[in-house]
């Protein structure tokens, strides 16, 4: 049996089976809910409002008597039993992402330039014109001898070239309709050449596609593979997040049954495909002009990507499927591009440290320099590399979801209506704000969480170890206790984006320290490994969108990142992005990730007692150890 549920305010209809959750018949509504939790009901993040009808609820969480009594419901866990009349407020809904794309429309810095410079131009497919001479009854070379033949005397290569048989279906009449002039598009592989279109004789070029798939957010480019010049970009969150945060509560999720491992699946199919679609529509390009993909993504994101059973990821001894995967048809995974086009996945490095710090350690060339560099990309897990040319060492440490809004009581993710900056008078404990999009606040981001921390600490709000001092000499009614817990207002509510209060609590507090921590730990316990001081660092590097955002002096204050000369640190934004284009332009860029995967050691930090002992000491502001922190004065 089917039911109508309305969603408001959007007024938007949808159809959908009796037993159907809420958050599933949002979803198919075009309409995405937050979910830390992967729909257990246990982080509140999924409120929606029952106007009308009837719906079954089996767990309501944290919510109140008051607010069950305003039809208030946890989606993940109320389900159709009737036509329904649906609210989905400000503060549940997942909307557009602050995406980070770059402002240069070639995406190639110069830095970039030179690198490519030092690869090579050699794409991973390639358009090329080939003339075939017609046949005879004296000349009866089948066409596929004709062609191969002249591809080889185009190329001046004598490297094997196959064609796929739902490609050489369509030979004899591209090649008639063509006027034996054909346009053939091929996958450049170091082994061989495959054929993956062919067409009568055009001027387009080929493009391939630049893909970076985060836990939070997706992120595409077309490229043009015949200059390497990005033609356009996109980014948006990925349609996963309401499964879950995190890797872990995704695995838990996709391992439920085979269903659920496809539903995951197909969920980030999904997103890239609307991407792409979106991209194609403004070039007035079709899915069969791109020749390619190269994929950058972290080991979990990877195998979920491709459908592979992650479970052992988050099982000790942490095993992934495989490091290494080869390359594989479009048409096996449903991404929307040419189908005998080939996806090729970044290699992995372990469960924790994935294809998109290898690319990224690629795209910063960390393995040609003679200087010591940090690399580090600050998200749910904080993966870190640390090396030079010489030696590469990489670890990674679990954040915890915080820096992408996941357990911080108005956390959310960078996207409108999110709080990225604070600023907090000391006397009198006054609030002034930046909101992305420029609109009320309903809650708070990963680098305003981060500008809050510093703040909060700077006022005297807290103290070093995070405990709010309810005897603040400006007695602002901003500091208040309640029965669950100590608060801080940001934003009262009829100045808000919500129908209440945003605040920052101190639970919130105590997990942003314990996230901020474990980062730090991580960079300690790597120097600690290969017998480095912080000092020995010549360089720090921070990519990811989170990291682009960071404000160094306020990540210092609260010891996220180490105490050293601000020049030293360098915003490289989305590393795993911009070394997907670098291997997508040159073969030679490719083999090289191939090689960092393979080369670089990794760090178990779970192994031993360094890791723990450098947690413990980082629980406070900014650490126990105030030596290692000389700019800071307390």
């Amino acid at each position: 049996m089917k039911y109508n549920v309305t969603f408001m305010p959007d007024n938007q209809v949808v159809e959908v089976e009796k037993g159907t959750s809420l958050i599933k018949a949002a979803s198919q509504a075009g309409i995405f809910i937050k979910s830390s939790c992967g729909g257990k009901g246990t982080c509140g993040a999924c409120k929606v409002v029952v106007l009308e009808g009837e719906a079954q609820t089996d767990r309501t969480g944290n919510l109140t008597p008051e607010q069950l009594s305003r039809g208030v419901r946890l989606g993940c866990r109320t389900f159709v039993e009737d036509n329904l009349t649906v609210e989905v407020p400000p503060e549940s809904r997942l909307q557009d992402h602050q995406v980070l794309l770059e402002n240069n429309s070639s995406l190639l810095r110069e830095s970039s330039k030179d690198l490519l410079s030092h690869y090579g131009f050699h794409p991973l497919a390639r358009k090329v014109q080939v003339s075939c001479s017609e046949p005879s009854l004296t000349d009866n070379a089948s066409d596929w001898a004709r062609l191969s033949l002249e591809i080889k005397r185009t190329l001046q290569s004598e490297k094997p070239i196959k064609i796929p048989l739902s490609v050489m279906q369509t030979l004899p009449e591209a090649l008639r309709k063509g006027n034996w002039n054909l346009s053939v598009t091929l996958s450049d592989l170091e082994s061989e050449y495959t054929v993956i279109r062919v067409e009568p004789a055009n001027s387009k070029p080929a493009f391939g596609l630049a893909i970076d798939i985060g836990t939070t957010t997706v992120v595409v480019y077309l490229v043009n593979l015949d200059n390497g010049e990005v033609i356009d970009k996109q980014g948006a969150y990925n349609k996963q997040a309401h499964f879950g945060d995190d890797v872990i509560s995704r695995i838990v999720y996709a391992v439920e049954s085979e269903e659920s491992l496809k539903e995951m699946q197909n969920a980030v199919v999904e997103s890239l495909n609307a991407l792409i679609g979106d991209i194609l529509k403004r070039q007035n390009l079709e899915s069969s002009d791109l020749a390619t993909a190269v994929i950058s993504a972290n080991t979990t994101m990877a195998q979920l990507f491709l459908g592979i059973d992650p479970r052992y990821i988050r099982l000790e001894p942490y095993i992934p499927t495989a490091n290494w995967i080869p390359s594989v048809p479009a048409k096996e995974i449903g991404l929307n591009i040419l189908p005998e086009g080939l996806i090729h996945t970044f290699p992995s490095v372990a469960s924790y440290v994935g294809g998109d710090i290898v690319s990224g350690t690629l795209a910063t060339d960390i393995a040609n320099s003679e200087e010591i560099v940090l690399f580090i990309d600050i998200g749910t897990n904080g993966e870190i590399v640390l090396g030079n040319q010489d030696w590469l060492v990489s670890c990674a440490c679990s954040a915890g979801p915080c820096f992408e809004g996941g357990g911080i009581l108005f956390g959310m993710r960078a996207m409108p209506g999110a709080i990225e900056r604070v600023v907090i008078d000391p006397e009198t404990l006054d609030v002034s704000l930046k909101v992305i999009g420029r609109v009320p606040p309903v809650g708070i981001c990963g680098s305003g969480l981060v500008d809050c921390l510093a703040k909060l600490r700077e006022a005297g709000v807290i103290d070093r170890a995070g405990n709010f001092q309810m005897g603040h000499p400006s007695q602002s009614d901003r500091l208040r206790a309640t029965d669950e817990d100590k608060e801080f207002v940001l934003s009262w509510a009829h100045q808000s984006g919500g129908d209440k209060d945003v605040v920052i609590t101190e639970n919130d507090v105590k997990n942003l320290i314990r996230a901020k921590g474990a980062i730090y730990a991580g960079i300690r316990s790597l120097l600690q490994t290969v017998a480095m001081e912080m000092e020995m660092i010549d360089r720090i590097i921070i990519g990811g969108g989170f990291g682009n955002y960071l404000n160094v002096h306020e990540s210092v204050r609260i010891g996220l990142l180490p105490d050293l000369p601000h020049d030293k640190f360098e915003f490289f934004g989305n590393s795993s992005v911009k070394g997907a284009h670098l291997a997508l332009l040159s073969r030679k860029a490719w083999k090289e990730a191939e090689e960092l995967g393979r080369k670089m050691t990794y760090i178990e930090l779970s192994i031993g007692n360094t890791f723990m002992d450098e947690f413990v000491s980082a629980l406070f502001l900014p650490h126990t150890d105030l030596t290692l922190f000389p700019s800071i004065k307390e």
